[in-house]
């Protein structure tokens, strides 16, 4: 069976390439560990990322964080796709450590992904942590395979939501969310 550092070596000579040329005689090294650590994701777990972080509280009003910034890899063509992510729920008894929001979204960005599954994945995954009243989750992204290669469109972007709970059933809750993601919650 060849090694890893043999496939990416191999694969470079079948694109024409020379694979000892000086510019390419340690690229399948790098490559391993570029998607190494691009591809991290699949040796996490939602529990050891939450690291017990899920604290108490009186609270029910919103909980957002936004504009959370990702990298991810496209799973039909293993090209990159990059974004922001702007998740809420409303608690019900329980919340969650805040930098434990960007956690989640890297672990399952930091897989072979298609931007709907992301979407889905982040809103699921807080929704069985906390059991919350409700959770959204809106995936802002530029997709590589879209401006690289096929349709070629530079300024395209794809947007894609996952709404549980008060956030699906409630427009009053739906509408305040959205309106946080269009046009922020804090003064600059």
């Amino acid at each position: 069976m060849l090694s890893t550092q043999e496939i990416y070596r191999e694969l470079l000579i079948r694109i024409g390439e020379d694979p000892a040329r000086d510019g390419l005689a340690e690229t399948p090294e790098r490559v391993e560990k570029a998607m190494a650590f691009l591809t991290q994701g699949y040796t996490m777990d939602v529990a050891t990322v939450l690291n017990g972080a899920l604290f108490e509280v009186d609270y029910d009003e919103m909980v957002m964080v936004r504009d959370v910034e990702f990298y991810s890899l496209c799973e039909h063509h293993i090209l990159p796709f990059f974004g922001k992510v702007h998740v809420a729920y409303v608690p019900s008894g329980k919340v969650i450590g805040l930098s434990k929001i960007p956690r989640l979204v890297e672990m399952f960005s930091r897989r072979l992904q298609v931007q709907e599954r992301l979407t889905t994945q982040i809103a699921d995954a807080i929704a069985e942590a906390i059991a919350p009243q409700g959770v959204g989750v809106i995936v802002e992204a530029q997709h590589l395979c879209m401006m690289m290669r096929g349709v070629e469109k530079q300024h395209s972007a794809t947007v894609t939501s996952a709404m549980r709970g008060v956030f699906k059933t409630q427009n009053q809750t739906r509408n305040e969310f959205l309106s946080l993601v269009r046009h922020g919650g804090c003064e600059s």
